[in-house]
């Protein structure tokens, strides 16, 4: 029987380590044989959330386990204790195939394992994990990275996403599926997908762009213009991108893009129309152009992302 151990020390989050204690502690119906056997493994008692945890075995039990998960950490200002960062290390040199879930990234880069590889986090904290482990090839955009032997998840959804695919490389499609289908999740976003964060924005009810975005929201399937734009709110379109820039970060066709790419993702979850309508409707014009652009912010094709959010079916 494979063993998963979840690494159960320093400031985890509870979220990530009970996911994982969800998702490898609870065998399908169709998993009839070599389930996993979960192992909590820490130096001590911890403190997660409003739970203490007590570890059944202590960290050099990691070296022996075939999977190591390394939980998202409360901290990521506070520096690993050293036994972590030689317990984690020691575990991948013994052959342990060792994840980290969010945060947690940043113990495996403490530990030398992300140096040369293509490593991701929550989006908030990835500039921080590339800063401090400038070695490490930090993609702030995908749900998760898969380098064989060393795995980063982003936030707490890509959590669930890099067990889920840990499971379908462990015992299939089916069993993965047959997972998700019990979490209610999406069977399998691709690793490479996008973090679908909405660009900020700080916009105050009373600034001028307020109503201006709202007004084009409303309006996505027209075609629209940054002079159209700038007219609605009687300003120049060079008045307006530096707006733009100063408060939401993006120029106003980036801005414009990225709405119309949103409501693509909506009407690609909610309904059955082609991608030819879908781009009608949301002013892209043609399916080819639609396309371009959602693969180019989304990160997978339209017709990908609508059979990721679309092929989970009651079981």
């Amino acid at each position: 029987m494979p063993t998963v151990a979840l690494l159960t020390a320093g400031h985890p989050l509870h979220f990530e380590l009970a996911v994982a204690c969800e998702i490898f502690g609870n065998p399908p119906r169709e998993a009839t044989e070599g389930w996993y056997d979960v192992l909590l493994c820490g130096p001590g008692p911890v403190q997660v959330g409003p739970f203490t945890v007590e570890p059944e075995h202590g960290l050099e039990r990691l070296a022996g386990a075939d999977t190591v998960i390394v939980p998202a950490c409360a901290d990521i200002d506070e520096p690993p204790q050293t036994e972590l960062i030689e317990a984690v290390r020691a575990a991948h040199e013994s052959g342990a195939r060792v994840a980290s879930l969010c945060t947690g990234a940043f113990l495996l880069g403490a530990a030398g394992l992300l140096d040369g590889r293509r490593a991701t986090t929550h989006w908030a904290h990835a500039a921080a994990l590339s800063a401090r482990h400038p070695q490490a090839v930090v993609d702030p955009e995908v749900l998760y990275t898969d380098n064989g032997s060393v795995l980063t998840a982003a936030g707490k959804a890509a959590a669930v996403d890099l067990c889920l695919h840990l499971i379908h490389l462990d015992h299939g499609a089916t069993i993965a599926n047959s997972v998700a289908r019990r979490l209610v999740m999406p069977p399998h976003r691709p690793g490479g997908q996008a973090q679908f964060v909405a660009t900020p924005m700080q916009v105050t009810g009373d600034h001028a762009l307020t109503g201006l975005l709202t007004w084009v929201q409303q309006r996505l399937d027209q075609p629209l213009t940054v002079t159209d734009m700038a007219r609605k709110v009687n300003t120049s379109p060079r008045h307006l991108g530096r707006q733009f820039q100063s408060v939401i970060g993006q120029t106003p066709i980036q801005w414009l893009l990225t709405q119309r790419v949103r409501r693509a993702q909506e009407l690609l979850e909610a309904t059955d129309e082609s991608i030819e309508a879908v781009a009608r409707a949301t002013g892209m014009g043609t399916a080819t152009t639609l396309r371009r652009q959602f693969k180019r912010i989304v990160g997978v094709p339209p017709d990908s992302y609508r059979r990721a959010f679309r092929s989970a079916k009651p079981a």
